[in-house]
């Protein structure tokens, strides 16, 4: 049963996940409320994981979860449940490509959904923020123990540098992200 589950989470996930990877997130904080197998706090990981390993982020986040919901035949379903929804699509709208090519419905209902998926991106941005850079179990009156202050200096190092020097390559940074970690857990 808990296979059956994890297959409809995740197909459903896929299904309005519209806009990649990371417009998965609000649907996996919420399967973190919903169910024991995925804590919110794993999330962060799930996204360096995902995004340091080859393959879509999604994908690779569903194939995660189902593999701390039920191993490997938990990530296999997950992973089948999330892509199933995208296959289906675009198999109909193949059928359908020149009317929907040139269809104004089509084209509005896109003009609302753009805002909607960046919203929510944002919104599951924003936590992986709190989660990452934010202790969760001190009160926020001390802000010396709440401020997670070197994954702040991180943070806001990768983000210049990506914004200032476009040409970096995210392998670096990650590569770099990684080594900071290893000295940040040995000093």
């Amino acid at each position: 049963m808990q296979l059956v589950i994890l297959f409809l989470e995740f197909f459903k996930t896929g299904l309005f996940a519209v806009g990649g990877g990371l417009a998965t997130l609000p649907f996996l904080y919420a399967l973190a409320d919903k169910y024991p197998w995925l804590q919110s706090q794993q999330i962060p990981d799930m996204i360096a994981v995902s995004e340091s390993t080859p393959g879509p982020m999604g994908v690779n986040m569903a194939t995660y979860a189902g593999f701390h919901c039920d191993g490997v035949l938990g990530s296999i379903v997950a992973t089948v449940g999330l892509v199933t929804p995208s296959i289906i699509v675009i198999i109909i709208v193949y059928q359908f490509l020149e009317r929907f090519r040139t269809s104004r419905v089509v084209e509005n209902i896109f003009y609302g959904l753009r805002p909607v998926v960046v919203g929510l991106i944002g919104s599951a941005g924003f936590g992986v923020i709190v989660l990452a850079l934010f202790a969760q179990d001190v009160s926020p009156v001390d802000w010396t123990a709440f401020v997670r202050w070197k994954e702040c200096i991180l943070f806001v190092l990768v983000l210049a540098v990506s914004r200032k020097w476009k040409k970096v390559h995210p392998i670096a940074l990650i590569l770099a992200g990684a080594v900071a970690g290893i000295l940040f857990q040995m000093g």
